[in-house]
């Protein structure tokens, strides 16, 4: 005689004071967990891109130059422009190009800011295209 030959043969119990749990909601306590969490958003943000600051040369810078001569003389009358500039990224290295269009309400010389009328500030190093519109 067997260790559960007396038992083998019996029906399976049933509660009669709880419901029958279907299969599915049964077959939820087995579903797999996130052993590793925050692993999944840790990979995203390494396959998140990213641009490398560009270094300008002498015509850019040239023309940069001339651009923000103008920009400064014309600073009084709120002038409308497009600024493409470098924004680095908080989370890793390196960053994205920007393009912000607006009225420039000043020209911080000593903060090396330049000032919209909307309050967005934008580091002056970080330029890489000025254009005046009219």
């Amino acid at each position: 005689m067997g260790k559960y030959d007396d038992i083998i043969d019996l029906p399976h119990y049933r509660s009669s004071k709880r419901p029958h749990m279907p299969a599915e909601a049964r077959a939820a306590q087995f579903a797999p967990f996130a052993a590793l969490t925050g692993y999944g958003d840790a990979i995203d943000e390494v396959r998140r891109p990213t641009s490398e600051r560009l270094e300008l040369g002498e015509g850019q810078l040239a023309e940069l130059d001339a651009a923000f001569s103008v920009l400064s003389a014309e600073i009084s009358s709120r002038p409308s422009v497009r600024i493409t500039y470098f924004e680095a990224d908080a989370r890793k290295e390196g960053g994205a190009y920007v393009t912000k269009s607006g009225r420039v309400k000043k020209i911080d010389a000593y903060k090396k800011l330049l000032i919209f009328a909307d309050g967005h500030t934008i580091n002056i190093p970080d330029i890489t295209e000025i254009v005046i519109c009219e």
